[in-house]
């Protein structure tokens, strides 16, 4: 193995909509990453049925290990399907003891404004929402309010979905992020994090972006997250672990292994 790539796949390796361009930069990507024996971890807020629908749409190459339900669900891909990660799981059942998601949803019943996700973007260690964008960052706060009010173990991560503008609010085991999950990850399987090049797009990417691993943050993210990650890293003194690829997508992932020496540039 030469490296590690950890990619977000909405807006970051999955192709955007009439973009040919992106759609044979996938094709490179899978097979170099294949020829170079790099190590692929997805992770991404989808849940696994999902994942596999889109897969099968694009397709996407294989990935090694999946960390879905925005760093709440961790699978293991070295069979013929994901299969769980039961350790991970039980670390994240130390973090909320006896408070589940059923509790937590009673908790935010008072709440205006909030609408449950479907069932199937719900989750043992998730409780998701859909917010108007407008309101974000209103009930954010009121949320988090409560929360700290009644001891929840819990946090919540926000975002605002690029394709739809829906507000999404997150309630995920306290420190519980897709960051929390990769590093777990790394530690688990013995992997240093200086191997590792993660992609991302999007708000709910931000913790990963900006926990110390190289990162990319490819062409089609927001003027706003770009500058919130640029600074963060300033602040913390790193100057060689970020790079913004004008490519969007794709072809910004592919451009990010480059950069980072994961793959070799093209001749």
């Amino acid at each position: 193995m030469t490296g590690v790539l950890a990619t977000d796949l909405d807006g970051t390796l999955i192709p955007l909509d009439g973009e040919s361009r992106q759609q044979a930069d996938l094709i490179e990507l899978t097979e170099r990453l294949r020829t170079h024996e790099v190590l692929l971890v997805y992770v991404t807020g989808r849940h696994l049925e999902s994942i596999e629908h889109v897969r099968r749409l694009h397709p996407l190459p294989r990935p090694n290990w999946i960390v879905s339900d925005v760093g709440t669900t961790l699978y293991r891909c070295d069979g013929t399907a994901p299969t769980l990660v039961p350790e991970y799981a039980a670390h994240l059942r130390s973090i909320t003891g006896a408070t589940t998601t059923q509790q937590l949803q009673l908790l935010l019943r008072g709440i205006s404004g909030l609408r449950l996700q479907e069932d199937e973007k719900q989750g043992e260690f998730k409780l998701s929402f859909y917010v108007e964008a407008g309101r974000l960052r209103d009930i954010t706060e009121e949320i988090e309010q409560l929360l700290a009010k009644q001891k929840a173990p819990y946090s919540l991560i926000h975002s605002v979905d690029p394709f739809n503008g829906d507000g999404l609010i997150d309630l995920l085991p306290r420190g519980v992020s897709k960051a929390h999950a990769l590093h777990w990850w790394a530690e688990y399987t013995a992997t240093p994090l200086q191997q590792l090049v993660f992609a991302g797009d999007s708000g709910n990417d931000l913790a990963v972006l900006t926990s110390g691993c190289r990162s990319v943050l490819v062409g089609n993210a927001s003027r706003a997250l770009a500058d919130q990650v640029q600074a963060i890293h300033a602040a913390h003194g790193w100057h060689d672990r970020l790079y913004l690829p004008p490519e969007h997508a794709t072809s910004g992932v592919l451009a990010g292994c480059q950069h980072f020496g994961l793959l070799p540039k093209a001749m």
